[in-house]
């Protein structure tokens, strides 16, 4: 396994120096973001798709680090029911697709997104429970006419170029859990995978360790991501696990998200790495920060050393005591 990070932590850095301080950690492997939610601080797929040699000074800057990209992330919402939203986030998943086809780069990120509940809605709605009825009628009619029809195209697209798509398993998107992605994959090919967070399984109630063996026996992660989540024991039995007060309130929140090792301590660490391995997960693990309670620097540096503690590195050997 090889340690990378997702890069928008770094956005106020130049592209260089952000690639020159993930080398000087002793990482890996970069995310990279591309447009959508992540922005485009260090990548303009559209500038870079452009100019040729723009490209190969991009490709070369990694290289000559000895890094490599793991993949290009996207994130947003292509199902958005308001088009003038919905459009410009396809696009730009269109754009990172044809970038990582020619940079040879075998993941996109993203979300799968969410509907609204009819051909005019102005929002996504979120259905999270099987009655009253309506719920339901809502989930199969966004499946049926829009999360399904959108990904199997998409899915042809990237497969046609040789990319993968990983699908962050989020909250407010239509895929979010193992059941949600794996639905998917089968409908629309094994294009789909997933971009495995294990920070929004916690606070779904879903042991990460589970959601990597049902996700990997079925071959569908293709890129992971390394973030935890600490759940409050008081607050949480207030609000419920789909606390909708704002991330900045982490007083008063059910969950908030922590840096590795904040939330969970590295024997859970060392079993989701052995459940990757055990797997056959072979790939990045990417460092995603968003701890309200450190800096950018603290607590992606704390990440890093508690991750280097319980990564697998070496490939595996012949069990020569059997």
């Amino acid at each position: 396994m090889k340690l990378g990070v997702f890069t928008v932590l770094f956005a106020q850095k130049s592209f260089e120096d952000m690639l020159d301080y993930v080398k000087a950690k002793g990482l890996d492997a970069v995310e990279i973001g591309t447009g959508g939610y992540p922005g485009t601080a260090h990548c303009d797929p559209a500038e870079l798709l452009a100019d040729e040699s723009k490209l190969n000074a991009f490709k070369q800057a990694v290289e000559s680090r000895g890094l490599m990209i793991s993949a290009l992330s996207c994130h947003g919402n292509p199902l958005h029911p308001q088009k003038a939203i919905a459009e410009p986030f396809h696009d730009t998943f269109v754009k990172t697709v044809d970038l990582a086809s020619k940079l040879g780069v075998p993941v996109v990120n993203t979300f799968s997104g969410c509907p609204g509940d009819h051909e005019g809605a102005k929002y996504p709605n979120w259905p999270v429970a099987p009655w009253p009825n309506d719920y339901q009628e809502i989930l199969d009619w966004q499946w049926d006419n829009k999360v399904i029809p959108y990904w199997s195209e998409m899915a042809n697209y990237a497969s046609e170029r040789n990319v993968k798509i990983g699908l962050e398993l989020h909250g407010g998107f239509s895929v979010h859990t193992p059941a949600n992605l794996l639905r998917l994959r089968e409908a629309a090919g094994e294009a789909i995978g997933a971009n495995l967070d294990p920070s929004h399984m916690w606070w779904q109630g879903i042991d990460p360790v589970q959601a990597i063996q049902i996700l990997g026996r079925a071959g569908a992660i293709h890129h992971f991501h390394a973030k935890d989540t600490t759940i409050d024991p008081v607050n949480v039995n207030k609000h419920g696990v789909t606390d909708m007060q704002p991330y900045t309130n982490m007083l008063d929140r059910a969950w908030q998200f922590r840096s590795v090792g904040f939330g969970h301590d590295l024997k859970v660490w060392a079993d989701i790495i052995s459940a990757l391995r055990l797997v056959g997960y072979d790939y990045v693990v990417s460092i995603e920060h968003e701890d309200g309670l450190m800096s950018v620097d603290e607590g992606f540096t704390k990440a890093v050393e508690n991750l280097q503690q319980v990564l697998i590195r070496e490939p595996l050997g012949e069990m020569w005591w059997v």
